[in-house]
């Protein structure tokens, strides 16, 4: 028996019973020709004609191409209107009916799509299995193809509203709140270590202090970013007790599950004091963006040891080509996507973080062992100087490579000394590479090395951790690095909320941009980050104190992420709907594209930009998807949709930017989204959000990536790069 004959047998529930009679109600021609249909068949067909007739026609003859991909692009999908759109997808649905997915959501099942048949089957026999998701989609769809659903598009001034509602972490009143935070942690630590709970030469009291000026020590060492790795929390107990106890019972049972099950726990003192305990009814919610990102979800401890790895391309075998075709050396250090760019991940403490960010992309790796929190294991070895000769030797052998992205973990985990080694070695690939370069022809010689970027969230996590002896560093490698044609130093960093915009990372910020060093950042849009005006808020924020934003992700994942999981589908409205606010004119693409030039006056350049135009933030991210294979895209239709309610979106590459050679042979990407779109609008209302403010997240089932910034595009050579690509096997 195969999935659809499964399908056919079972019962529909109550719920969907009543969804289905509204469904019906609401469009008497769609239950004619369901009536009418002898088979599920038979109603598909009947279907597709009533509407492609309707599109079919010179009114619409625009979005009778965009269907039928003659045209695509921005220009073209911005000109669709809303009932185009939920034409387009009921045609997309019923091209691809009895098609079937895997389902990575169910443990590697299969899903199959064909919602015609499904209310053909409920209305003739009360069969189909179609849970109340998938009814309450398929009213709403049908409620924006048949026009009685319209879109309502919010103006500045609401969008101004909806970032009002949210605070950040350099408003006055939150900053009392948090120093009340900051001396409770601290006496709870002041008396583990009176009580001999707490060990370390570096942090203990001489005999004879008394309470007050052990509280005066101890602030002096909340400063040092070393303090607060010792004293992470790495147990539920501790956290609940940093907390004042307050997490209720269910939360702390989850996080005991979660220790049982083996999911690494480490919280340090500084972002745990970013925790409201004693909410002021002015802050209600308002470190739900940070609580979400500390706290385990119940679907990341259930799936924890069965988590699948996201990025095919992160698999490497000795000798052959990863997903995207590039031959890597032997490891996990290098990662690999794009031709230009690549990714290094050092053995080093940089293998660990600050903290689990519990949306954490490579949580594969975490169940896997190979990012952990033993910090003193991490430390490099005697191998690790000459692996580091050698896998610059490949970066050095490649035509097409001008962007490395020193990652891990955090690469300002590593230390001082494993950063200077780490750095020193790429200024001498690339010196060598340009060396090189001076006996080739225009057309033969290869791509020399134009931006350097460091990935961390430790500006974010442990602010402190931006100090003088580090700053030396990047100093040091920024002023020898210009002279030889790296032309951007990258600091690649992620902010989720604007309640982390500290006073300590203003002056972290402002640190790293007197150093010669841009700082930009990626959004992770989790469900609590998706709230109305809250990435416009951060971006706002970050802009203030001079930092750029880059990308805006969609949670990434299966079922672990569920609880973060904001649908694809919010975040094209966000971008339609909030974000636009923030667009920079054509006029002033050259101008910002001059700021990594000129770092140390980031601030000023952003500010002036957003006063010269009356923006209230710039849009200069991104919003993608990181996909398996395909790299980072937000182009994609809705091509199905299962019986519980889930959409199944299929991506295409990002036209904008250069792929490997083999996204010619690879397709399109199939990803079923972990979360129907009425779990996240049930989601935010139990936020406290008005859910119809989310109303028309429904009808958003087609993207177009936005193209890059100008700031992001890599300066020209003046000279011509070969065609050739190495270290590649298609």
């Amino acid at each position: 028996m195969n999935l659809l004959e499964k399908i056919e047998k079972i019962n529909i529930p109550p719920r969907s019973v009543i969804l289905l009679n509204e469904l019906m109600k609401e469009n008497p021609e769609l239950e004619k020709l369901i009536s009418n249909s002898g088979s599920a068949a038979e109603a598909n067909r009947a279907v597709y004609d009533w509407v492609y007739g309707w599109l079919n026609s010179e009114e619409h003859k625009d979005a009778i191409r965009y269907f039928k991909y003659e045209i695509r692009g921005r220009k073209a999908y911005e000109a669709l209107s809303w009932r185009e759109v939920g034409a387009i997808r009921l045609l997309d649905y019923i091209k691809n009916s009895e098609r079937e997915f895997e389902n990575l959501n169910k443990k590697i099942q299969i899903s199959v799509s064909d919602p015609i048949r499904l209310i053909w089957l409920a209305y003739h026999s009360g069969k189909g299995g179609a849970k109340p998701e998938f009814f309450y989609d398929m009213i709403h769809l049908f409620r924006q193809f048949t026009g009685s659903e319209k879109r309502e598009k919010p103006g500045r001034e609401k969008v101004l509203r909806w970032m009002s509602r949210h605070y950040s972490g350099l408003d006055e009143k939150i900053i009392r709140v948090r120093e009340e935070n900051k001396e409770r942690i601290l006496k709870i630590i002041i008396r583990n270590i009176d009580e001999g709970l707490i060990t370390g030469s570096r942090y203990s009291f001489p005999e004879g202090l008394s309470e007050s000026e052990k509280y005066e020590m101890a602030l002096e060492w909340w400063e040092d970013y070393r303090f607060h790795l010792k004293f992470a929390i790495r147990s539920p107990e501790l956290l609940n007790e940093m907390l004042d106890y307050s997490l209720d019972t269910d939360t702390m049972f989850r996080l005991e599950e979660a220790k049982e099950a083996g999911i690494p726990f480490f919280v340090n003192p500084y972002y745990l004091s970013l925790l409201n305990v004693n909410v002021p009814e002015f802050a209600r919610n308002a470190d739900l963006g940070i609580r979400d990102y500390v706290l385990y979800s119940k679907e990341l401890i259930n799936e924890f040891g069965n988590i699948i790895a996201w990025e095919k391309e992160d698999k490497v075998q000795a000798g052959k080509p990863n997903a995207a075709g590039w031959l890597l050396p032997s490891g996990n250090n290098i990662h690999r996507r794009y031709p230009e760019v690549s990714i290094l991940i050092p053995d080093t403490v940089g293998r660990a973080c600050g903290g689990l960010c519990v949306s954490c992309q490579r949580m594969y790796d975490f169940q896997a062992g190979r990012l952990n929190f033993n910090l003193e294991k991490l430390k490099p070895g005697e191998s690790w100087k000459d692996k580091l000769a050698w896998l610059m030797e490949y970066f050095e052998n490649d035509s097409q490579l001008r962007d490395i992205l020193i990652t891990g973990g955090d690469a300002f985990m590593s230390s001082d000394k494993s950063i200077k080694d780490i750095l020193d070695a790429v200024y001498k690939m690339a010196l060598r590479k340009r060396e090189k370069n001076k006996s080739l022809e225009d057309g033969q010689k290869y791509a020399e090395m134009l931006r350097v970027r460091l990935g961390t969230r430790l500006p974010v996590y442990i602010p402190y951790r931006i100090n003088d002896e580090l700053l030396e560093v990047l100093v040091e490698f920024k002023e020898k690095a210009s002279k030889i044609g790296i032309k951007q130093f990258v600091i690649q960093t992620h902010f989720v909320s604007p309640m982390e915009v500290t006073p300590a990372v203003r002056e972290a910020i402002k640190k790293l941009n007197a150093a010669g060093w841009i700082v930009v950042n990626q959004m992770v849009y989790t469900a609590a980050a998706s709230r109305r005006g809250f990435a416009a808020k951060l971006r706002r924020t970050l802009n203030k104190v001079g930092i750029i934003p880059y990308y805006t992700f969609s949670v990434k994942g299966f079922m672990e992420n569920y609880h973060n999981f904001a649908t694809n589908e919010r975040a094209i409205q966000e971008q339609i709907e909030e974000k636009i606010f923030g667009n920079i004119p054509d006029e002033e693409q050259d101008v910002i594209k001059e700021i990594p030039n000129d770092a140390e006056n980031s601030v000023a350049n952003l500010e002036k930009i957003m006063k010269k135009h009356d923006l209230p933030f710039l849009s200069t991210d991104r919003n993608v998807m990181n996909l398996p294979g395909v790299g980072k895209s937000l182009t994609f239709r809705t091509i199905g949709i299962t019986r519980r309610g889930r959409r199944i979106l299929e991506f295409d590459h990002d036209a904008n930017r250069t792929h490997s050679p083999i996204i010619n042979k690879m397709g399109k990407v199939n990803i079923i989204e972990s979360k129907p779109v009425k779990h996240y609008i049930d989601q935010m209302e139990m936020m406290g959000e008005d859910p119809e403010e989310y109303k028309d997240v429904w009808g958003y089932s087609i993207g177009e990536t936005e193209p890059r910034a100008a700031i992001f595009e890599y300066p020209e050579y003046n000279f011509e790069v070969t065609k050739d690509m190495t270290n590649l096997e298609i």
